[in-house]
């Protein structure tokens, strides 16, 4: 299994906070929010994590990251995506690097409460995302549900009602998602969208919807993002993080101490 954490795109909801660095670099608590998805996939025991980024960011990226685990096992590998075409893209523009293996792709906004090791560890094959209640569905990908709770639709941003659940930014998919992606045709606003992949397998009956049970937000705009600030520090999940992601942390800030002593 690979690890994808899509952090590209300019993050207009955020300026002017985002004018000078990446919307995944803000801090959210006590370190930044791209720690909150590697979390996620390091967890899962996934190794091998490509982040995408843009390119005007890429240099902020490799400061924060570029050496970090170096001596943990985890290896980050860096694309930069000149221009943002849609989530979907995302496994085209990863296709050297996921190669013949799985794949699990996060967005760099997205924080989870829940830990989704057990179904990223016993992925096998099709497809697997996951589905939250929320207030406002609209502005989504919006999964259907039968009677049973068996997935029957999906629609992004539908124009009318049809559920309350959504599908955040957490996908695992097998391998024939690269050759699924480059067949998708861009939609009315340009964009190769995440949601005809999630058909594809589910045509096929080879897609199953997860309920997320924990928090979930979306940490872009000025009130979700102090929001999960805020849940961070007091449901104290800065202190659940993999060892190998606080250790490293840890190390890196004495690191970054010594230096400005030196240079003091």
């Amino acid at each position: 299994m690979k690890g994808i954490i899509l952090s590209g795109g300019s993050a207009t909801r955020l300026f002017p906070l985002t004018a000078t660095t990446s919307k995944q670099l803000l801090p959210i608590y006590d370190r930044q929010m791209i720690f909150y998805p590697l979390n996620v996939l390091v967890k899962a025991g996934i190794k091998d994590i490509l982040i995408i980024v843009a390119p005007e960011q890429s240099g902020n990226f490799l400061n924060l990251l570029g050496s970090i685990f170096d001596k943990t096992g985890v290896r980050l590998e860096f694309k930069v995506q000149k221009m943002p075409r849609g989530l979907a893209d995302a496994f085209v523009v990863g296709e050297n690097f996921i190669g013949k293996d799985n794949v699990t792709m996060i967005l760099g906004d997205n924080i989870f409460e829940d830990d989704f090791s057990k179904e990223i560890k016993s992925f096998k094959s099709g497809g697997k995302v996951f589905a939250v209640k929320v207030p406002d569905p609209e502005r989504s990908g919006v999964v259907v549900f039968d009677k049973k709770m068996k997935a029957v639709k999906i629609v992004e941003k539908p124009k009318k009602w049809l559920s309350d659940y959504i599908i955040p930014g957490l996908y695992i998919y097998d391998n024939r998602v690269i050759e699924v992606a480059k067949q998708v045709k861009p939609s009315a606003r340009g964009e190769i969208e995440i949601v005809d992949l999630h058909n594809w397998y589910l045509q096929r009956g080879e897609l199953t919807v997860g309920l997320v049970k924990g928090k979930w937000l979306d940490a872009g705009t000025f009130d979700s993002l102090l929001e999960a600030g805020v849940y961070v520090k007091d449901k104290k999940l800065h202190e659940k993080f993999h060892p190998v992601i606080n250790k490293a942390i840890v190390e890196f800030n004495e690191e970054l101490k010594k230096i400005a002593k030196k240079k003091l």
